[in-house]
C-alpha cells in the first residue's frame, strides 16, 4: 500500500485545474437535488466541500511558501476554477438555506474573480485549449449564485448586478471563442468540453435570473427585458446541447480513454448541461425537458464515477512510485 508521504507528493503536484473536481462534484450535487435524490446530493456536496477545503489550503500555502509558483499558476486559465468552484458551492448551499455561508462564499468568489480574471485574460495566447472558456464559466458562476441568493433574500440590487454579469459572461465567451483552437475537439485531454460547459452554465444563469424575476415581491424585469432574457436562455440551451452532440461525436472519432486530471473538466460540462436542461424546463415552462435532463444527469454520474476511479488509480500509482524511489 502507498504511504502518506507518497499521497502528499501526489496531492502537491495538482495543478490549478484540480478545482474542476470541485466544480464537477458540486454541480452533480445540484443535479441530484433537482431530481429529488437528496441523500446522494448531500453526499456529493460534502465531498465537494472536503476537496474545496483541501485545495484552498494548498492555494494559501503556495501563496505564502512559494509565491513564484502561485503567480505562475494565477496566469493560467485553470486558476479560474477557484472562482467557479467557490461559486458552485455557494449556489448549492443557498438552496439548502445556508445563506450566511453561501453569501461568504459568493463574496470570496467575487474577490477571486476581480483578482484573477484580468491576469488570466492578459496572458491569453492564440490557439488556446478549452480552459480558455473558464473566463465565461467563472463569470456565469457568480450569476448563478447571485440570482439564487437574490430570489431567496428578495434582493433586487443583487439580481440587477447578476444581469450585468450575465451579459458580460456571454461577451467573454465570444472573445474566448476567437482564442480557442478547434483542433482541441479531437486532441484535447478533457478540458475541451468547457466550450460546451460555458454555454450550459450561461443557460443555467439565465434560468436563475428568470426565476428570480418571478419571485413574489421582486419586480426585476419589464416585459422586453424578460422576453430578451428568456430568448437568450433558450438559445443558450439549444447551443449547449448542439455542442454537447459535437463533442460526443469527436470523442467517438478520437477516443481518449487514459486518465488525465483535465477529465474533471469533462465531467463538469456534462453535469452542468443536465442542470441547465432541468432548470430551463422549469423557468420557461417546458416540462418535457425534464426527461432529457434526467438522462443527462445519470450520464454525468456515470462519467464522474469513471473519472474518480481514474483519479484514485493515479494517486495510488504515483504514491507507490514515490515510495519505491524513497527506498
Amino acid at each position: 500500500m502507498p504511504g502518506i508521504p507518497g499521497l502528499r507528493a501526489w496531492w502537491a503536484g495538482r495543478s490549478p485545474a484540480a478545482g474542476a473536481a470541485v466544480m464537477a462534484t458540486g454541480i452533480l450535487s445540484t443535479d441530484l437535488h433537482l431530481t429529488g435524490d437528496e441523500a446522494l446530493s448531500l453526499a456529493a456536496l460534502a465531498l465537494a466541500g472536503v476537496i474545496w477545503i483541501a485545495l484552498a489550503v494548498g492555494f494559501v500555502r503556495r501563496l505564502v511558501m512559494d509565491p513564484r509558483r502561485w503567480a505562475a499558476e494565477a496566469r493560467s486559465p485553470g486558476a479560474l476554477t477557484a472562482v467557479a468552484a467557490t461559486a458552485v458551492l455557494a449556489s448549492r448551499l443557498s438552496t439548502l438555506g445556508r445563506r450566511p455561508l453561501a453569501e461568504a462564499l459568493l463574496a470570496l468568489a467575487a474577490v477571486l474573480w476581480v483578482v484573477l480574471l484580468p491576469v488570466v485574460v492578459r496572458h491569453w495566447k492564440p490557439r488556446m485549449p478549452g480552459s480558455v472558456f473558464l473566463c465565461c464559466v467563472a463569470t456565469e458562476g457568480l450569476v448563478v449564485s447571485a440570482a439564487g441568493l437574490a430570489a431567496s433574500e428578495h434582493t433586487a440590487w443583487l439580481a440587477h448586478t447578476a444581469l450585468v454579469l450575465f451579459w458580460l459572461g456571454l461577451a467573454l465567451y465570444a472573445l474566448a471563442l476567437f482564442r480557442f483552437d478547434p483542433r482541441q475537439l479531437l486532441e484535447g485531454a478533457g478540458d475541451h468540453w468547457v466550450s460546451g460547459g460555458a454555454l450550459a452554465i450561461s443557460a443555467l444563469a439565465g434560468a436563475g435570473l428568470l426565476t428570480a424575476g418571478d419571485t413574489a415581491g421582486l419586480y426585476l424585469w419589464n416585459d422586453d427585458d424578460r422576453d430578451a432574457l428568456r430568448l437568450a436562455t433558450v438559445v443558450l440551451l439549444v447551443l449547449c446541447l448542439a455542442v454537447y452532440a459535437v463533442l460526443l461525436v469527436a470523442e467517438a472519432v478520437r477516443p481518449r480513454l487514459s486518465y488525465d486530471e483535465r477529465r474533471w473538466a469533462t465531467v463538469f460540462p456534462l453535469g452542468m448541461t443536465a442542470a441547465a436542461t432541468l432548470s430551463v424546463a422549469t423557468a420557461v415552462g417546458v416540462p418535457w425537458l425534464r426527461g432529457p435532463g434526467r438522462v443527462l444527469e445519470w450520464v454525468a454520474v456515470a462519467v464522474w464515477l469513471l473519472v474518480a476511479a481514474g483519479a484514485v488509480a493515479d494517486a495510488v500509482r504515483t504514491a507507490r512510485a514515490e515510495a519505491a524511489e524513497g527506498r
